[in-house]
């Protein structure tokens, strides 16, 4: 629709792109502790749209909405990183329930349920289950994981056709090794991730889908991501 920089209608283009702005706006925020406004992430959304309208042009062989959905998730991630939505205090008790979901893993046989969970780490029901709800945002990969080598690790994750044999062969490894986590999960867990990762629906869909309440979804999706990354924490 588009053929370049030069005849783009920058107005027009805003508003035709705008809703694509708002949805993965509105993705994003399920990601993400209650504290983040969904009005600054669709700020930040818009920016990275128009920067996008700024800077295409066609001759890269790239259609513009996939150059936009790129430049808009690169923008609202930059705002994130920006404000450290995430509080360090937060992380190390995320890492405490990988601990506890290992060793319990281990001893069990199986994937432990919240009691056990509560019960290794020495708080109550409610307690371990309000910091399942706080984890929105907590990641398979956050980038203090990659400290050392933060910018390579970034680039090497971006779409880049000039990536070596060895990278991808590395990529394809995490990959496969994500897959059986998955499968080991419980089956709320996996049809959760199912549905919030393949079919993208949001915590408020998979909630009636589900049906139990949105709060319930975030701490179902922050227990299935605690049980992910220790699973795969050898590849961080």
């Amino acid at each position: 629709m588009y053929k370049s920089i030069d005849v783009l209608d920058k107005e027009a283009a805003i508003e035709k792109f705008s809703p694509l702005v708002k949805r993965m706006a509105h993705h994003m925020l399920a990601k993400l502790p209650p504290s983040v406004q969904l009005d600054d992430i669709i700020q930040a959304g818009l920016i990275g749209l128009m920067d996008a309208i700024n800077r295409y042009q066609d001759n890269h062989g790239t259609q513009f909405e996939t150059y936009a959905t790129h430049r808009i998730r690169g923008a609202i991630l930059d705002e994130l990183r920006s404000n450290d939505w995430l509080p360090r205090s937060l992380r190390r008790s995320l890492r405490e329930v990988e601990g506890a979901n290992s060793r319990l893993e281990q001893k069990l046989g199986r994937p432990p349920v919240e009691r056990e969970m509560a019960k290794e780490m020495g708080v109550p029901l409610k307690e371990y289950q309000d910091l399942l709800q706080e984890a929105r945002g907590y990641q398979l990969f956050h980038i203090e994981d990659f400290a050392v080598d933060e910018e390579s690790y970034l680039d090497r994750n971006c779409p880049d056709d000039t990536a070596n044999p060895l990278a991808r062969l590395q990529d394809a490894r995490l990959r496969e090794a994500l897959v059986q986590a998955i499968g080991l999960l419980p089956e709320r867990e996996k049809l959760l991730m199912g549905l919030y990762y393949d079919k993208e629906l949001n915590f408020r869909e998979i909630a009636a889908v589900l049906g139990v309440s949105e709060s319930r979804v975030c701490q179902l999706h922050g227990q299935a991501v605690a049980r992910l990354r220790g699973k795969i924490s050898d590849w961080v």
